[in-house]
């Protein structure tokens, strides 16, 4: 076995651990479940990297974003480290060679998605396979108490009676309550696990909320106030592009990113803001997952996020060198409302999720009684369309279904096919004088997904376009690839057909065994999520760090001196102790006189003046004092 710091030395440059890492390695090395919380920026890819990387097999890291696995095979990979990942996208060639080269060559590291761990190739390359770690990155995913659930993670569990008794499991997240780390041990099926864990407290973060109804008015004033890289979190993806355009407009250079994107655009924005090509990266919460950059001053939300989970996390990418930044929320009356439509209406009555259910079956005419784990094509557009059923309500209901473990969406589900116009309006009019077969075509795609396709990536439905134009969906696709040719659009269409299957044998709707009061104590948990996101923000006397700590189970009565509240409160003191001072001798001054500012202040201490103009306020505030006629100070 390699010895654990040369390797740190030789691939990170680094002569110690970071605190807690060392721990964390060695109970690896000793072939210990483990579950590690570490806030971000702490440093978990080197509690699972070091030890794989001393120990002969391969390490097989599980984690939700394909964003984060290709940068860290990136980041690997440049430390001449061997490493390679399995997404969707790739087709089965690709990923047959992939897994040849995790049995035979000489990788050691081998990401992926939960998804892929139930696939036959992967569970049977992986009994041939020598593998020393597993590595569950986001490991708050597997809790369904967690912000982020996501059921492919329940996978692990089963996956890990197929690889050897003696590999040790390694789960980490930045972010869990006591609750989810309870269940994140449950699910994982711990052995004795070892739990480690490092502060929550960041020292050099400054956390403050403002409510602001003009909220733009109040970001340029941050912005101003606070020098160098920040990240503007926003609700949506138009928003991304309208606060971008707004910072711009008032000399900022921004930028904008969002899922909606190309690849190419994300990693063009992406890098031009680590590269400080431009300032601010006003982004959705798809941004920021893996992203190391440490120099970031200044994280600032115009919309508040679901949990206080998600903000630590995200707030969290602020200030990574250990610098003083400031992590900011800009909030309204109206957000709370948002925050709390959104949790009902992520919880559908039970009625409505059984009839969805029923529609599923009928829509894909799966029988009552007939056999689990049947997977069918399934478009959700032409469903909602057959059944007329609302579509936000529809997906939340699948997704308790999915949650409740009836049915699964493949990944092509998350990832349909997307287009986006590449010329202008003109330049589009004129292509359809020339080309009249597509006139009628391109007007749908107008008609249908309207004039921001000339800005982002749209998503799209071919059955949906086909049959409102009474084609096939065989036809769509060659007019769009077309079109493609053509240079008129970019084209990504999906890699698989989005696929729904039946987990459990069909039942039938009225009789389906839902488990009503999970789902009712999970939407509960998710209410009193909300309701600490509303507490944080309209914190009256509380250490903001402080309240955070809790949040996370960590009791602290020091208080951080640099949140808002922090500030407020040693304002406060400041100026009661110069009123201490400097009332008595103000009231001297003015017993027999009045007297303009200016000559008070000189005659009490010139060199004090702030402090001085200070207690002249709380006085006149308190009618203590008053202004003559000419503008001069006078006792009252």
């Amino acid at each position: 076995m390699k010895d654990i710091h040369d390797i740190l030395k030789k691939y990170w440059g680094f002569d110690k651990f970071r605190p807690v890492q060392e721990e964390i390695i060695q109970a690896v090395l000793q072939k210990k479940d483990s579950l590690a919380l570490l806030p971000t920026g702490a440093g978990k890819s080197v509690c699972f990297q070091v030890p794989a990387l001393a120990m002969e097999g391969i390490c097989i890291v599980v984690t939700p974003l394909i964003a984060l696995m290709k940068d860290q095979v990136e980041q690997l990979k440049k430390r001449n480290i061997q490493a390679i990942s399995i997404y969707s996208g790739m087709n089965s060639r690709e990923i047959d060679i992939a897994l040849d080269n995790c049995v035979y060559g000489k990788v050691k590291f081998l990401y992926l998605s939960p998804e892929r761990l139930k696939t036959e190739i992967l569970q049977e390359r992986a009994k041939k396979m020598k593998i020393n770690l597993l590595a569950i990155d986001e490991a708050h995913c597997i809790s369904q108490w967690g912000y982020d659930f996501r059921p492919a993670y329940l996978e692990i569990a089963a996956f890990r009676e197929i690889i050897p008794k003696n590999v040790p499991i390694l789960a980490l997240t930045a972010t869990a309550t006591k609750l989810v780390e309870k269940d994140i041990q449950e699910k994982l099926l711990f052995n004795k696990p070892l739990v480690f864990k490092n502060s929550f407290l960041r020292n050099n973060l400054s956390y403050s909320c403002f409510l602001e109804e003009d909220k733009s008015k109040r970001l340029l004033k941050v912005l101003n106030n606070v020098k160098g890289t920040s990240i503007v979190y926003v609700r949506n993806r138009r928003l991304t592009e309208e606060v971008g355009k707004f910072l711009i407009k008032n000399k900022i250079k921004a930028c904008h990113y969002h899922a909606g994107l190309s690849n190419e655009q994300r990693n063009v924005s992406q890098n031009a803001w680590i590269k400080n090509d431009v300032r601010v990266i006003v982004a959705t919460n798809a941004f920021g997952m893996g992203i190391d950059k440490p120099d970031v001053r200044a994280v600032i939300h115009l919309d508040l996020p679901n949990s206080l989970e998600a903000y630590y996390q995200e707030s969290g990418r602020a200030g990574r060198d250990g610098i003083k930044s400031y992590c900011v929320i800009l909030y309204n009356h109206n957000d709370l409302e948002e925050l709390l439509k959104t949790n009902s209406d992520a919880y559908p009555s039970i009625e409505f999720i059984k009839k969805v259910y029923q529609s599923l079956a009928n829509y894909l005419k799966v029988a009552a009684g007939s056999s689990n784990m049947s997977s069918y094509d399934f478009d959700i557009d032409d469903f909602h369309k057959v059944y007329k059923l609302p579509k936000k309500n529809t997906f939340y209901a699948i997704k308790r279904l999915e949650t409740e473990g009836f049915v699964q969406l493949n990944e092509s589900f998350y990832n349909p096919s997307k287009i986006l116009f590449i010329v202008d309006n003109k330049i589009l009019y004129d292509f359809q004088l020339k080309h009249e077969t597509y006139d009628d075509f391109i007007k749908m795609l107008l008609r249908m997904y309207g004039g921001e396709l000339f800005s982002n990536f749209i998503q799209i439905a071919e059955i949906a376009l086909g049959k409102n134009l009474n084609i096939s969906k065989e036809e769509v696709h060659k007019k769009l690839l077309f079109l493609q040719k053509m240079d008129i659009l970019i084209y990504q269409q999906q890699k698989e057909k989005p696929q729904l299957t039946f987990t459990t044998h069909r039942y039938n709707a009225p009789k389906l065994p839902l488990n009503i009061k999970a789902l009712e104590e999970r939407k509960k948990i998710d209410l009193e999520k909300i309701v600490a996101m509303g507490n944080y923000v309209r914190l009256g006397k509380k250490c903001r760090a402080i309240f955070l700590l809790e949040y996370f189970g960590e009791i602290s009565s020091r208080e951080c001196g640099i949140c808002d509240i922090c500030l407020l409160k040693r304002k406060y003191f400041d100026i009661l102790s110069a009123y201490k001072v400097y009332k008595p001798l103000i009231s001297k001054e003015l017993e027999n006189t009045e007297m303009p500012i200016d000559a008070l202040i000189e005659k009490i201490d010139s060199k004090k003046g702030k402090e001085i103009i200070a207690v002249i306020r709380e006085m006149l505030d308190g009618a203590l004092l008053g202004y003559d006629e000419k503008g001069d100070l006078k006792l009252i």
